[in-house]
């Protein structure tokens, strides 16, 4: 579901990373490298939104470079933060993303936002919102539709215990049939999510 090969990226005369390989039909894995490594640009570049220096990405096997609309059709990417919709609110984004994946906002999605704590919240604009809330949102959104890779940079930032825990859960029931594929600083989440634990050396390193 998820494949990157030969990835690199440098800025001026500093490199980030090179040569990076992962192939993940399903399940969870988590990056865990220190700050200021280049996993939020790794990220971006799974996401379509930067561009690397060599190498390419499939996203349920579609090209990355060669087919980005067939490829990003088929991924739900949640940022680390986001106010790009500053007076829309929850709802009427969660409303926007089902129709664009062709679905319906359904009871489901909405019993895992109450879930998350975030009934009281859905109607407020995203300009309203706490970090934690607005990341709620986008994971809320990430149960919508049939997309087949989900990408996340610090998805447990900003979250409560038992939000936690419900994150956990929800990446778990989405790793069974999708590739997971996120940043985190916490040990302990990525143990309680099941997901393999890899830094930039692995993926810099051929299986």
């Amino acid at each position: 579901m998820l494949r990157f090969d030969n990835l690199s990226k440098r800025y001026s005369d500093r490199v980030l990373f090179e040569g990076l390989h992962l192939d993940v039909t399903s399940g969870c894995v988590a990056l865990n490298d220190e700050s200021g490594s280049g996993k939020s640009t790794l990220l971006g570049i799974l996401a379509g939104a930067l561009e690397a220096d060599t190498g390419d990405v499939w996203l349920g096997g579609h090209s990355l470079r060669a087919a980005p609309h067939a490829a990003q059709a088929l991924l739900t990417y949640v940022p680390e933060d986001s106010m790009s919709w500053l007076e829309q609110s929850g709802r009427d984004y969660l409303r926007a993303v089902a129709a664009a994946r062709h679905t319906a906002l359904s009871d489901d999605v909405l019993a895992l936002a109450e879930r998350f704590g975030l009934a009281p919240h859905l109607d407020k604009r995203f300009e309203q919102m706490s970090y934690g809330s607005r990341k709620k949102v986008f994971l809320t959104a990430a149960a919508l539709g049939e997309t087949r890779v989900l990408i996340a940079d610090e998805p447990a930032g900003g979250l409560d215990a038992s939000a936690r825990a419900v994150l956990a859960d929800l990446f778990r029931t989405l790793g069974a049939t999708r590739a997971v594929f996120f940043t985190s600083y916490d040990e302990g989440f990525t143990q309680a999510c099941e997901a393999t634990s890899v830094c930039f050396a692995d993926l810099a390193t051929r299986a």
